[in-house]
């Protein structure tokens, strides 16, 4: 019995915590959507009344059918409400990050499993940055702030690394809205689209050897300013994706 009990109460706070942050988000969410209550309102609408029609049709007319349509047309309603929440939710996280400091790291670290991410290896006073990416396209610095700054900024990270990454493939991306950039919503989806060219069995060489660079720099902490925080009800909805 108690162990029960300690189960139950052990599930008790992950649950919690996961209606908290649906809650969270859709609060922040519509501060900048009002219109989501109406759109995932009418979502769970359309698509309960397409599921009853579709669980109707297969599981005919008599009770057990009528049940059956109705728990599909709950489930069907449910699945198109939390994803057209997802997409609104997310679209609204990106707009409320761009143009923060550290915009690009948050968005970065939703990355799934597979990839390793380093914010702020390299920043400069006027809070230009980059970050660091190791996955299967290798190693990729992702810079943010002034084109031409963060050029320059990316150059000379680009030297650091190869000196001990030497033979792993080393890509450059810059985030942004001017051209030849990357805009923060495509960023993430940009990275899964490169070129598969490290093995995950060779992550971790590739790692261990980032290691000896990073020892030999000082402590580079994020620069001032508000590091956005909203992607991160986000990640798990992502994630399931």
């Amino acid at each position: 019995m108690a162990k029960k009990d300690a189960a139950q109460s052990a599930g008790k706070p992950a649950k919690t915590s996961r209606t908290k942050q649906l809650i969270e988000s859709y609060r922040i969410t519509k501060e900048r959507d009002p219109k989501i209550g109406l759109w995932v309102a009418g979502t769970f609408v359309l698509a309960a009344a397409l599921g009853f029609v579709l669980f109707h049709l297969v599981g005919g007319s008599g009770v057990l059918g009528i049940v059956v349509s109705i728990i599909g047309a709950v489930l069907f309603g449910t699945l198109g409400a939390l994803i057209v929440f997802g997409r609104r939710a997310q679209r609204s996280a990106y707009d409320s990050m761009e143009g923060q400091v550290g915009a690009a790291a948050a968005a970065l670290n939703m990355l799934r499993r597979g990839w390793n991410v380093t914010p702020a290896v390299a920043f400069t006073k006027q809070q230009d940055v980059v970050h660091r990416v190791v996955g299967p396209p290798g190693i990729v610095l992702v810079g943010e702030g002034h084109a031409g700054r963060v050029k320059s900024l990316l150059v000379s990270e680009r030297k650091k690394h190869e000196r001990v990454a030497y033979e792993v493939p080393i890509s450059e991306v810059v985030c942004g809205r001017e051209e030849g950039q990357v805009p923060l919503p495509k960023l993430m989806r940009h990275l899964q689209k490169m070129k598969r060219q490290l093995k995950p069995a060779d992550m971790t060489d590739v790692l261990n050897r980032l290691k000896a660079l990073d020892a030999n720099r000082s402590a580079v902490p994020l620069p001032k300013g508000p590091m956005p925080t909203s992607m991160k009800g986000m990640r798990s909805q992502m994630r399931g994706r």
